[in-house]
């Protein structure tokens, strides 16, 4: 028997290999292989986003994963935007997550129609904003989206900002 298992020890591996690498997660964590790269040391990026609520008044919630290091780096707001970059809706985040990777937290009231289509992206307090985001509507969902370097930056100026961290 032992033999048996020490011959199929490539094979065994291999499969291992391929359920970690292409297994499901239901907690929101990206198991898309580019989408995973692009988690780095500098920016938080969001995993996952369901919406509750009904037309102009939307609760969200956002996961995030973030590579929170205390008040010197951390993951200090998520949003919500219009297609064409206008700011929606801002959840402030005032506290690090280093413990806690990913994490969701929820917001709202948002006012948006059930079809509308925005953005919701990640901001880090230290590296701004994140480019792995989500895009969709309240009644279609959302799925993963890329967005460009320099897309609505004038965002990271604009009130609500985050003045604290409180651990």
């Amino acid at each position: 028997m032992t033999n048996a298992i020490l011959k199929n020890k490539p094979i065994l591996l291999s499969l291992l290999i391929l359920f970690i690498c292409c297994g499901s997660s239901d907690d929101g964590t990206p198991t898309d292989e580019t989408q995973a790269l692009e988690i780095t040391d500098e920016k938080a990026v969001v995993v996952s986003v369901s919406v509750s609520g009904g037309e102009n008044a939307y609760t969200f919630s956002v996961g995030i994963q973030s590579p929170d290091q205390g008040c010197d780096q951390f993951a200090n707001w998520w949003e919500v935007i219009s297609e064409d970059g206008n700011l929606i809706y801002r959840r402030l985040l005032n506290h690090s997550h280093v413990n806690e990777q990913p994490f969701t937290r929820s917001g709202g009231s948002v006012n948006i129609g059930s079809d509308q289509v925005v953005i919701v992206r990640a901001h880090m307090n230290s590296s701004g904003y994140g480019l792995v985001s989500y895009k969709g509507s309240a009644v279609n969902g959302f799925e993963s989206f890329t967005t460009d370097d320099n897309f609505a930056l004038a965002l990271e100026i604009e009130q609500p900002l985050s003045s604290r961290c409180d651990f």
